[in-house]
């Protein structure tokens, strides 16, 4: 389905999440003349990419107002987010949505920076959105009207999978688990890697070994429909080599309590950067 707005779309931020969005959009179908990115500095091959594609970079705010954007995605540093919104204002008319996803900027916070009358959705995706295959989760004010939350469905889709939750406190539980989870999936490849050197096997091969079956096991999680558990279970022979390694990592101590703690650890650190 081609993507079409009736009106102009402004992305602000070009840096990697934001470039992967725009990268989504335009292959989807949406016409560059409708998008507007702003960024006082944006790398070279953001600003070549932008300028390549007939994308407008960096129209004056005064001109993005006259022309009335019918959505303003936020994809800057939450650290800017301050500095950023208050020069937006022109561009908070009662139907324009604003979409951020900015980790750790609570609809509240974004409400106060951008007015009350705001209509304003909240995102968290993932990194795997470089590569069209991200997670994200969003949540809504009371003022998004349901067409508009389905057009953020429609824009945050051009990356991956998208879902909704009504409660914003469970974003932080969403950091936790895809927002940051795709640093543990790498950070087990290491680990994988490391365990092959350690029983002799050459540095190089025991990193490709561990890179192929990490994201081999993922591909079968992604196409087919089987949980987890029943995949695992298919691989895993009674008292074969699987069944030894599994009886670790399912023992006292192994890896669900030790994934709990640290999920745990990154919700909780996600709600403290929210205050």
């Amino acid at each position: 389905m081609t993507l079409k707005l009736q009106r102009p779309l402004v992305l602000v931020g070009a840096g990697k999440m934001g470039g992967a969005l725009l990268s989504g959009w335009l292959a989807d179908g949406l016409s560059p003349k409708q998008v507007f990115v702003r960024d006082p500095s944006p790398s070279d091959e953001a600003a070549k990419f932008i300028l390549g594609a007939g994308v407008h970079l960096n129209a004056a705010i005064d001109d993005l107002a006259a022309r009335k954007p019918s959505v303003v995605l936020l994809a800057v540093k939450p650290q800017l987010m301050d500095q950023v919104l208050p020069d937006l204002a022109p561009l908070v008319v009662p139907d324009a949505l604003f979409i951020s996803i900015a980790a750790g900027t609570s609809l509240h916070r974004l409400k106060e920076l951008l007015g009350a009358e705001a209509r304003i959705v909240r995102a968290m995706p993932n990194t795997p959105a470089s590569v069209g295959r991200g997670m994200t989760v969003a949540c809504a004010n009371a003022l998004v009207s349901p067409e508009q939350q389905a057009l953020a469905s429609e824009l945050l889709a051009a990356v991956g999978d998208v879902d909704w939750v009504e409660s914003e406190p469970l974003i932080d539980a969403v950091t936790a688990i895809s927002g940051s989870g795709p640093a543990y999936v790498f950070y087990l490849a290491e680990c994988l890697a490391a365990a092959g050197e350690a029983l002799g096997l050459e540095p190089a091969l025991a990193l490709r070994l561990a890179r192929a079956t990490v994201s081999g096991a993922g591909e079968m999680l992604h196409r087919l429909d089987d949980e987890p558990s029943t995949l695992r279970k298919n691989v895993t022979s009674p008292g074969g080599t699987t069944a030894a390694a599994l009886d670790v990592l399912m023992g006292e101590g192994g890896l669900s309590p030790l994934l709990r703690r640290a999920t745990a650890a990154a919700r909780d650190r996600s709600r403290e950067l929210g205050q």
